[in-house]
């Protein structure tokens, strides 16, 4: 069952390819051997460069579900996700995640993310995009608000 919800994941990067709707990705997602949502990636076509095909499944879905919690559903990706698609996945909390190529696969046919991986490790001033830690500015306000808050939905 496995290989067809994979094939299915493959058919929508292979139609994104030849209708240049997007990128050479696809992706499905699962509730009780039920598709719930699919897409291709849509980066170039909504001009949005988080529009990888798994977040924009994750997007449907939890739509779809009403949701924001993916905990019985299973995604299928043409590809191994990237970084920020593997922080998505697990903030959405996902069961399993079953993937055809590899990201060594897609960084042959020019979509290499392992700077990103790179980028993570160092610290946030060393990163190519230096990142700036600014401290003083009551910046701890909205997290204090956060913990005293009774009504609040845990995530």
């Amino acid at each position: 069952m496995h290989t067809q919800f994979l094939q299915q994941a493959i058919a929508l990067a292979l139609d994104n390819v030849e209708t240049g709707a997007g990128g050479p990705y696809g992706a499905v997602i699962v509730k009780d051997k039920q598709i719930i949502a699919a897409s291709g990636n849509k980066v170039t076509q909504n001009n949005d460069p988080t529009a990888h095909a798994e977040i924009m499944t994750i997007r449907l879905a939890c739509t779809k579900l009403n949701s924001f919690q993916l905990r019985d559903c299973i995604l299928y990706t043409s590809c191994e996700p990237c970084p920020m698609c593997l922080g998505a996945i697990y903030w959405a909390r996902l069961a399993t995640v079953y993937f055809a190529c590899s990201r060594h696969d897609a960084a042959q046919a020019q979509f290499d993310d392992s700077f990103i991986y790179d980028q993570i490790a160092l610290l946030p001033a060393e990163r190519s995009i230096p990142m700036h830690h600014v401290t003083g500015l009551n910046d701890t306000q909205p997290f204090k608000a956060w913990s005293e808050k009774k009504d609040k939905v845990l995530y």
